[in-house]
């Protein structure tokens, strides 16, 4: 009998403690947490992304480049929908039947509970109107955000647009849902994390009619959207919006950089395109359209398109044979046209003169000379030994590197290297006679433009660069991000023999027998060197560097135009003007300035 007394206890004191843990539960459930109250009050309850409006981007000057102007989505919460006037919702929003029955499957099969973009970007007209009918139809709603706009039509290629994140961005960043936008491309791509500001929500009651009634539990549910930080760019707007004036119907690049900070001060690729024309819902089209263009607007050519350098380069080549001291500043070689075609000048007597005129013949020995030195007694293995150090030394200049300026798309160009000619060649199987080419800026080297820009700081510089960068600062300056572009990059030359190079790129500008002196400026130091891309497709490419003023400088820019020829004839006039802009804000050489914009090398059209 105690037996069975002691089971009654036992079961007793099981089922009491089970109701004192459901009292418990329940307690907790409903007055001490509310979250399953909010839960079950849901389908009276309105939660709504509030998304901060992205940083605003100025230029140097603090003149604005991009905005945000307010538009307008109309979202969808599928399983609220109920009958409505079709007709009259068509008309409203200027859409047909069928748009709206493909637009509703489509976001049910997203999700029937959860809101989505039915149709973006309303204008503020169709938003007014459809302001007073919206109570009609059951399930819709508005959600404010803002669109990036464009005051001055420039930078296309560098400013960059945003789009819709896709199904890879949502899995991988929780941050971003379905609809929501990032950066693409450009400064909005690159910084997107501080462009972006931090999104916020708001909870309403609503009506049965879907009209909101109020903010729920006086907004104890609801967070703030954290605008973006704004960002202060180094380009100079009106410098950038007069080199894109010079390259119309033209097909290259320009880029101009601060030599004192690596800060860019225009980058330029032709041809241009409106940043409007990939905003809104227009995007899509416009983007197809600039796609399938011949002369691939889209294509960033300053920091993707690689090209040979030309005689550009010979100024490295001079540099690294004083440095490895094969040649002097007082060494002439004769204008041999027998080992490599040159056109018609003097003999350069010393190297002053050979980069004045830029003789092949004279390169053409230098570089055999810094690749055979005698460091093995076989030509072929003394060729990999020279060519491994030319190498280093043309990698301290920035070349066949990345330079990590703030956009990803950038390629490194080419620096071939022992390894490339083996693979082409076979091991053993080449020396200096098969890569001669390379001495006067052909063969297999290649560079982008933004890496000749840089070379021309580092000759404005006497022998380092700051690695080129597009923003100069940001609005919160506890950020550490630009910190990277603070550190100077020597080169393996001794900048001793920067000063000489200065003075000989002087010449090649202002004295007789120069071959870029329609770049000359009144009362202006230029210091510049020519170029003459061979193309074998057809006309050559025209190729320009230089800073200014020699002492002091405050500009270095490389020009790059395709398809024009000499590059003294069009890339040195078109640098000069751009350097004139800059340093004095006005052009007193108009008629120059006259036949740059109106020569057309697209259409074949030279109105020189």
């Amino acid at each position: 009998m105690k037996q069975y007394l002691d089971r009654k206890l036992v079961i007793g004191a099981i089922i009491i403690t089970i109701i004192i843990i459901y009292i418990i539960r329940l307690f907790y459930l409903q007055v001490i947490d509310s979250s399953y109250k909010y839960s079950a009050d849901s389908n009276v309850l309105r939660y709504e992304t509030q998304y901060p409006a992205r940083g605003l981007v100025y230029d140097r000057n603090g003149e604005l480049l991009v905005y945000n102007e307010a538009a307008y989505d109309l979202m969808i919460i599928p399983r609220e929908v109920k009958d409505f006037d079709t007709l009259d919702f068509c008309k409203t929003l200027n859409i047909t039947k069928d748009y709206v029955i493909e637009n509703i499957e489509k976001c049910k099969k997203y999700s029937r509970y959860k809101p989505s973009i039915f149709l973006r970007q309303l204008s503020k007209n169709d938003y007014a109107e459809l302001q007073e009918k919206l109570h009609k139809f059951k399930g819709f709603y508005v959600q404010v955000r803002t669109l990036r706009k464009y005051p001055e039509k420039i930078a296309g290629h560098v400013l960059g647009y945003i789009g819709e994140v896709d199904d890879k961005i949502t899995k991988n960043n929780n941050y971003y849902k379905s609809g929501d936008y990032i950066g693409i491309s450009g400064i909005e791509s690159y910084y997107e994390d501080i462009l972006r500001g931090k999104k916020g929500v708001k909870v309403y009651m609503v009506d049965v009619h879907n009209r909101i009634k109020g903010s729920f539990s006086s907004g104890a549910l609801d967070t703030i959207a954290i605008p973006g930080t704004s960002l202060i760019s180094s380009l100079d707007a009106e410098l950038q919006k007069y080199g894109e004036y010079l390259m119309i119907n033209k097909v290259g690049s320009v880029v101009a950089i601060e030599p004192s900070t690596g800060e860019v001060l225009a980058l330029i690729s032709s041809p241009v395109y409106d940043p409007n024309l990939l905003v809104g819902r227009v995007r899509s089209k416009n983007y197809i359209t600039l796609s399938l263009d011949s002369l691939k607007p889209l294509f960033n050519r300053a920091l993707m398109a690689q090209y040979p350098p030309g005689s550009i380069f010979k100024i490295v080549e001079s540099l690294i044979g004083l440095d490895l001291g094969v040649i002097t500043e007082n060494t002439g070689i004769p204008c041999n046209k027998s080992v490599v075609n040159c056109h018609n000048h003097p003999s350069a007597t010393n190297l002053h003169t050979a980069i004045q005129v830029s003789c092949n013949p004279y390169y053409y020995t230098v570089y055999s000379r810094i690749i055979q030195r005698n460091l093995s007694t076989s030509r072929f293995k003394d060729a990999e030994l020279g060519l491994k150090d030319w190498v280093e030394y043309a990698h301290s200049f920035g070349l066949g590197v990345k330079l990590d300026i703030d956009l990803s798309t950038v390629k490194k160009g080419k620096i071939p290297d022992v390894n490339f000619y083996n693979k082409w060649y076979g091991a053993g199987a080449w020396a200096f006679s098969t890569i001669y080419s390379n001495g006067i800026g052909q063969g297999e080297v290649e560079v982008i433009p933004l890496q000749m820009a840089n070379l021309a700081a580092i000759y404005a510089n006497r022998g380092f660069y700051y690695t080129p960068h597009l923003i100069k600062s940001i609005e919160d300056s506890s950020s550490k991000v630009l910190d990277k572009y603070k550190e100077k990059h020597f080169t393996k030359v001794n900048s001793k023999y920067f000063e000489f190079i200065a003075e000989a790129m002087r010449a090649v500008v202002e004295d007789a027998g120069g071959t870029a002196r329609r770049a000359r400026i009144p009362g202006i130091s230029v210091c510049g060197k020519t170029g003459t891309a061979q193309n074998p497709h057809g006309e050559d490419h025209a190729v320009f560097v230089a800073f200014a003023p020699k002492d002091d400088p405050k500009i270095a820019i490389a020009v790059y135009v395709e398809n024009s020829g000499f590059g003294g004839t069009w890339a040195a006039p078109i640098a000069s003007l751009m350097i004139e802009k800059y340093l004095t804000d006005s052009i007193k050489r108009p008629d120059l300035e006259k036949t740059m914009i109106e020569t057309d090398f697209i259409h074949k059209k030279s109105k020189d």
